[in-house]
C-alpha cells in the first residue's frame, strides 16, 4: 500500500458514499463524473479493497467503505478545520467560525446574536449547523458547541450559561375553546404535542413524569421547532422554552400547570482549548455567551 494517498481520492469516496453515485458526487464536488470514478478506482488500488458494488439504484459501499467512513469524515473535519484557520489569519475578526447548535436554539435563539455578531465584525464568516447529534469538537466537526448537556470530553473550555425553564404552554385562543386544566389528570382531554421517538431528553423527564408516553400526544415530532409551530398555531398543549413562550413580537403563550410540570435544560457553550488563540473563535465564543445568558435570565424574569 502506498504510505502517501491523496486527500482528493478520500474526499471523493467520502461523496460517493454520501451520494450514492459519481455523478451525484461529481456534482456535488464540482468535478466531473469520470474524475470521479478515476479517483475510487485509484483509492480501491491503493488500499487492495473494493469499496463500491454497482446497483439499479446507484453504488452500494462494501464493508470496507463503512469500516473507513469513519475516518475519512475525520479527514474531512481535519481538512475544513485548516481552511477556516487559515481564513482566520490576518488582522482583525475575520474568517470562519463553525458553529452546532439544536434546531431550536439555532432557529429562534441565536440568529439575532449572530446578526449582531456579524454587524460589528463585517469580515466574520458564520457556518451554523443545526443537529440534535451532539457533533465532536476534538474532531472539528465544528468549532464552537451549544449544548444541553455538560461536555465529558477533555481539552475543551466549557461555560455553563444557566438552565432554560420550559413548561407546558398552548395559546390564550386554544385554552379558550378547550377550558384550562387544573391537574395533570384533566390532560386527557386535551390535545397534546410531543415526541415520536425517544431521546435523551424524554428519558430524564420521566423521572419526574413516569407516565411519559409517545402515546399521550395527538400531534407528534421529533423536531422541537415543529412542535413550537404546533403550538404557536393554536393545535394543541406542549412544552415549550420559558424565554420562547414569553417573546415580544410574538403571540404569548399560556402556561398551565407550572407547579406540577417543571422542567429544564442545562446549557453549556464549549471550544476546543486550541482555539482560544484565534480571534474570530474568541470573539464568538464570548457573543454566544453574552446572549444566551439574556435568553436564560428571559425565562426567570
Amino acid at each position: 500500500m502506498p504510505s502517501t494517498i491523496g486527500w482528493e481520492l478520500y474526499r471523493t469516496f467520502l461523496s460517493v458514499l454520501n451520494e450514492g453515485s459519481l455523478s451525484g458526487a461529481a456534482r456535488s464536488l464540482g468535478i466531473t463524473q469520470p474524475t470521479a470514478g478515476r479517483h475510487v478506482a485509484a483509492l480501491e488500488k491503493a488500499l487492495g479493497l473494493a469499496l463500491f458494488t454497482r446497483s439499479p439504484t446507484g453504488l452500494l459501499p462494501t464493508e470496507a467503505a463503512l469500516a473507513l467512513r469513519t475516518q475519512a469524515e475525520a479527514m474531512a473535519s481535519t481538512a475544513a478545520s485548516l481552511e477556516r484557520t487559515a481564513a482566520s489569519q490576518g488582522s482583525g475578526i475575520r474568517g470562519v467560525v463553525r458553529i452546532t447548535a439544536s434546531d431550536m436554539i439555532g432557529v429562534e435563539v441565536l440568529p439575532p446574536i449572530l446578526g449582531q455578531l456579524r454587524h460589528e465584525h463585517p469580515d466574520l464568516q458564520i457556518e451554523l449547523v443545526l443537529t440534535n447529534r451532539v457533533q465532536d469538537l476534538l474532531r472539528r466537526e465544528a468549532d464552537i458547541a451549544v449544548r444541553m448537556t455538560p461536555p465529558k470530553q477533555a481539552m475543551l473550555i466549557a461555560r455553563r450559561i444557566g438552565r432554560i425553564e420550559l413548561g407546558l404552554h398552548a395559546t390564550k385562543g386554544y385554552l379558550d375553546r378547550h377550558g384550562i386544566p387544573r391537574n395533570i389528570d384533566e390532560l386527557s382531554g386535551h390535545t397534546l404535542v410531543g415526541f415520536d421517538a425517544e431521546n435523551a431528553f424524554i428519558r430524564s423527564a420521566r423521572k419526574s413524569m413516569p407516565g411519559l408516553s409517545r402515546e399521550l400526544f395527538a400531534l407528534r415530532s421529533d423536531s422541537d421547532v415543529a412542535q413550537l409551530a404546533l403550538i404557536r398555531a393554536g393545535a394543541g398543549l406542549g412544552v415549550c422554552q420559558v424565554p420562547l413562550a414569553r417573546r415580544p413580537g410574538t403571540e404569548p403563550l399560556v402556561r398551565v400547570l407550572s407547579r406540577q410540570i417543571a422542567l429544564s435544560l442545562e446549557t453549556w457553550i464549549t471550544m476546543h482549548e486550541d482555539l482560544r488563540g484565534r480571534p474570530s473563535c474568541r470573539v464568538t465564543f464570548d457573543a454566544l455567551v453574552t446572549g444566551l445568558q439574556r435568553h436564560v435570565a428571559a425565562g426567570s424574569a
